[in-house]
């Protein structure tokens, strides 16, 4: 009896908890929480932004769409003939003597470097920034005469800045067709007839233009990619077999361009910048290549820069300096002097771990 009595009621129990049990189960897990408030969007309006987005027609949200992105078809630049280019000078008040404490292994002093492409512009800068660190220059240029300006006063302007100096650099001049591989070779056995030796390179032999892509003329295309790709390849090779002979190390720096990175606007120039970007994978490729040789190849990407013949171009097309400096970061083009640290760098022992890099020295432009 006992026992039925505690069966009658745990089965009491249990008819009066169920009804609670399926109430809390019917409870929000999170009663907490708002709801997400919904507002329909109008479909008879669409809104402002939509012309802004795909869903709008081309040029729905104004003149504006894409105008700092675009090439320009009325911009046309042709690369001066040989007689026609502006002359550069040597830069004044930068290989002084001086006493300003820095690394040792920033010195180029008993080294022989060749710079293609040295005797005006951004080669002449470069070649001048390896005399100041002591180094002695082959300047290789297809106008030859201008290079023995230019080796001249680079010397001249050494001796000015370094009345004291017991040492003078050797700086000499060679001609050279650099998209030709006789004229290569011819002018690599010139430079050790006169050097003995050859330590460094630099390839800055190369030249742009602006055609839109249709009208471009194939032979011309042909010189550019002889000059800028070709060139670069051919000395680069005859350099390094001449260091894996002596079974020395050495130090190769490709002259890129940003152009190599991006597209260039508004000048249109898609050529120049294939040309480029296989200047810069270039240097990456050989860096592996030849690694086990102790040959260090890098490449530096310039932006922008007001060279004597960039002058020349703004001349002829000045809207084309506000677009360019709208869209570097600094505001500002760099000069041909801004590169003689990184040239120094990228071919003396202070970068000795360093290959396959590109230095992009544009003002932070590919960074947006």
């Amino acid at each position: 009896m006992f026992q039925a009595q505690i069966l009658r009621q745990f089965a009491r129990t249990a008819q009066a908890q169920a009804p609670r049990a399926a109430i809390r189960t019917r409870q929000p897990v999170l009663s907490s929480v708002r709801p997400f408030s919904h507002t329909p969007a109008r479909l008879d309006k669409p809104e402002d932004h939509d012309a802004a987005s795909t869903s709008g027609q081309p040029g729905q949200s104004g003149d504006h769409e894409g105008q700092f992105a675009r090439t320009e078809e009325s911009i046309v630049v042709e690369y001066p003939e040989e007689d026609a280019l502006p002359r550069s000078l040597p830069v004044q008040g930068r290989g002084a003597f001086h006493f300003k404490r820095t690394l040792a292994t920033f010195s180029m002093e008993g080294k022989v470097g060749v710079v293609t492409g040295g005797a005006r512009g951004l080669g002449l800068v470069m070649a001048q920034a390896l005399v100041t660190s002591g180094a002695d220059v082959a300047i290789v240029d297809m106008n030859r005469d201008e290079a023995q300006r230019s080796a001249a006063e680079l010397i001249e302007t050494f001796k000015l800045e370094n009345p004291n100096s017991d040492k003078v650099p050797k700086v000499t001049a060679h001609f050279c067709d650099v998209s030709s591989p006789t004229s290569v070779n011819q002018s690599v056995a010139d430079i050790l007839k006169e050097h003995g030796k050859i330590d460094n390179l630099v390839t800055s032999a190369g030249f742009t233009e602006n055609y839109n892509a249709i009208d471009y003329p194939h032979d011309r295309m042909q010189k550019l990619w002889g000059v800028n790709v070709d060139g670069t390849y051919l000395y680069a090779v005859a350099v390094a077999k001449h260091l894996m002979e002596r079974q020395v190390p050495g130090s190769i720096v490709m002259i890129g361009s940003m152009s190599g990175s991006i597209v260039n606007v508004p000048q249109p120039q898609a050529p120049y910048n294939a040309a480029k970007a296989a200047v810069r994978h270039l240097a990456a490729s050989l860096a592996v290549e030849w690694a086990s040789a102790g040959i260090r190849v890098n490449c530096i990407s310039p932006g922008y820069m007001l060279t004597a013949l960039t002058k020349k171009i703004l001349d002829d097309n000045p809207e084309l300096q506000k677009k360019w400096t709208s869209l570097i970061p600094v505001g500002k083009m760099g000069r041909p002097e801004d590169l003689m640290g990184a040239v120094v760098f990228l071919s003396s022992d202070a970068s000795s771990y360093v290959t396959g890099a590109d230095l992009r020295v544009d003002g932070a432009y590919t960074c947006t």
